[in-house]
């Protein structure tokens, strides 16, 4: 972290951050954007980050064989980027995979983070990604790691890409694409998706989007409630 930006987290003393990681359709995004609205935070999902550097660095070079591209596309990181509706599909989210493995691209975008987990615009934040509790913001008062089984996750998968985008795809293929998601997401060198040794498991599996919802800010209340330490983030 920068010295100025440590300096100016010094003095923050009653910003809450709310740090929520978890795989690819564990409900991590629904679960942080529900969090967000009953605490009235700002709310940021921190894998567009990854799927707009990856999204612009394909546009110059199709065949992601030279990591400078996306290092350079995330040192010149554009918000502005974030508006592109192409963003959530899936084809942006392989593209996310491949940048958030280049070290120094997660380098780039490390501050972009931090600025806004300790500036919101509101009286809090909630960041949602795959390092926000282990890397971006380790000492966040409030961490979730949000997860379901490999098995409920395609199935979510599948019925959002078959019945609400009309994609012709298979539960086979959704599957095969999500684990190798999760290989490549745990297995990088550098901030590989894990859950922070204090987060809260909340395993979705068996789940409704409400029911979720409400355990996330069952267990935000109480870690606020029994958290002594000031809302730092790092």
């Amino acid at each position: 972290m920068t010295d100025s930006l440590k300096a100016e987290n010094d003095n923050i003393t009653n910003k809450i951050m709310i740090a929520i990681d978890g795989p690819s359709a564990s409900g991590k995004g629904t679960v942080a954007r529900g969090l967000a609205e009953y605490f009235d935070f700002s709310h940021l999902d921190t894998g567009l980050l990854y799927r707009a550097v990856g999204f612009k660095s394909y546009e110059l070079d199709p065949s992601f064989g030279n990591d400078a591209i996306p290092i350079r596309v995330a040192e010149n990181f554009d918000p502005s980027w974030l508006n592109n509706n192409a963003l959530r599909g899936d084809d942006a989210s392989a593209m996310a995979s491949k940048v958030a493995a280049i070290p120094a691209v997660r380098t780039a975008l490390l501050d972009f983070q931090r600025q806004f987990a300790t500036h919101p615009p509101l009286e809090g934040a909630v960041l949602d990604g795959r390092d926000i509790g282990t890397v971006i913001c380790p000492k966040a008062p409030v961490k979730l790691y949000v997860t379901a089984s490999a098995e409920v996750r395609a199935e979510r998968r599948y019925i959002e890409l078959t019945q609400h985008r009309n994609i012709d795809t298979s539960y086979d293929k959704v599957l095969a694409d999500l684990r190798a998601r999760d290989d490549r997401d745990m297995n990088r060198t550098e901030a590989p998706l894990k859950p922070a040794e204090d987060s809260v498991l909340l395993d979705t599996s068996k789940m409704s989007i409400d029911d979720a919802i409400a355990k996330a800010i069952e267990l935000t209340n109480d870690a606020l409630a029994s958290d002594n330490r000031r809302f730092v983030c790092v």
